[in-house]
């Protein structure tokens, strides 16, 4: 099976670009920013809840656990917010009722949660749209965890970053392309 293609700073900037486009810009954007700097799978963008993102006062938390039951494996983690990301979901939060944790952080238009299909559905119309056909509900994934590989960070704690059992799932994550190979030989 083909891998999820990753996506460098000007397609993903197409991504957004477009999404504002769309019938729920700010909604579309933000899922895709979730997918992109926190690394979630369809599945879990999918289950995520108000009260997952956002505390009490409305505030968009640092972190939050993802429960076991909206994670592929059925293992709980903790997920981790940069700056970026918070700044785009407090952004959201304030274009929707925040005021009940229990509901879903992102509506389908049938203002429930999205089911996983539905949200893969979802990623799959907006890449296309953009002329990326070999994009998909991954895509965010992989470009978050091959991204923060090329920054350094070790692969002990992208496999925890991503929820990964073992280090062999996520190397396999990572993408490696001729620009990556050339800097690195540059190191000697």
């Amino acid at each position: 099976m083909r891998q999820a293609q990753t996506l460098n700073e000007a397609q993903l900037r197409r991504v957004l670009h477009y999404c504002r486009s769309r019938r729920h810009p700010i909604r579309d954007q933000t899922i895709i920013m979730v997918s992109f700097y926190a690394g979630l799978r369809a599945k879990e963008n999918a289950a995520l809840t108000v009260g997952d993102v956002f505390d009490e006062e409305g505030a968009v938390r640092e972190q939050f656990i993802l429960q076991a039951a909206q994670s592929k494996g059925g293992k709980t983690r903790t997920v981790f917010l940069s700056q970026r990301l918070r700044k785009a979901l407090a952004e959201y939060g304030r274009l929707i009722r925040l005021s009940n944790a229990t509901r879903p952080l992102f509506e389908s238009q049938k203002g429930g949660h999205f089911s996983a299909n539905t949200m893969c559905q979802l990623f799959l119309d907006i890449y296309k749209a953009c002329g990326l056909k070999d994009a998909s509900s991954h895509s965010g994934r992989r470009t978050y965890i091959t991204r923060l590989a090329n920054k350094g960070v070790g692969v002990r704690l992208l496999a925890e970053l991503a929820g990964h059992s073992h280090i062999s799932t996520t190397q396999r994550y990572i993408d490696v392309n001729a620009d990556q190979l050339s800097q690195a030989v540059e190191l000697l």
